[in-house]
Formats: C-alpha cells, structure tokens, sequence
C-alpha cells in the first residue's frame, strides 16, 4: 500500500463521516463538536500523519541498531563486504 492510496482511504473516511453528519443533522441531532471544521480538521490530522508515520516505520525497518536480528544482519553485511574488498 502506498501514500496515495492511503490518502484515498483517509479522503473515503472524512467522506463517510460528512455523510453520517448530515444524517444526523437531518434527523435533529447537532453536537457541538461534531461540525465540517472538526471532520476537516481530523481528516487534514490523518493526512499528516500517514507520512510521518511511514518515515518513522522506513527508519525504524533500515536501522541495525534496535533488534538482535537486525545486528546479526549488519554483521553478516560487513562481512559480506570485507570479502568483496578482500577479492
């Protein structure tokens, strides 16, 4: 899945959630912090953190430093690289 297509989800949700305002509202119920600016505000919320969260998720998967597996890895890469100098 990628950012535009989590954009789209994000847009489809802020989209449902108008609808179900507009229901309601049809049916006489208002709440004062249910409004267009609030579904604005939280769908404008999602669509900045969808790429913070994918930077935080790209760092933390290509960083050798957080898990054992992942110093196991770098390792084996090191020694990977010191045998194509070495040839």
């Amino acid at each position: 899945m990628n950012t535009e297509k989590l954009k789209e989800y994000i847009a489809l949700f802020g989209g449902l959630l108008g609808a179900v305002l507009l229901f309601l509202q049809t049916l006489g119920f208002e709440f004062a912090w249910f409004t267009d600016k609030s579904i604005e505000a939280f769908t404008n919320a999602l669509l900045a953190a969808v790429p913070f969260i994918l930077i935080i998720y790209g760092v933390w998967k290509n960083t050798y430093v957080v898990t054992k597996k992942a110093k196991e890895h770098k390792q084996v890469i090191e020694e990977h690289e010191k045998k194509k100098e070495e040839a």
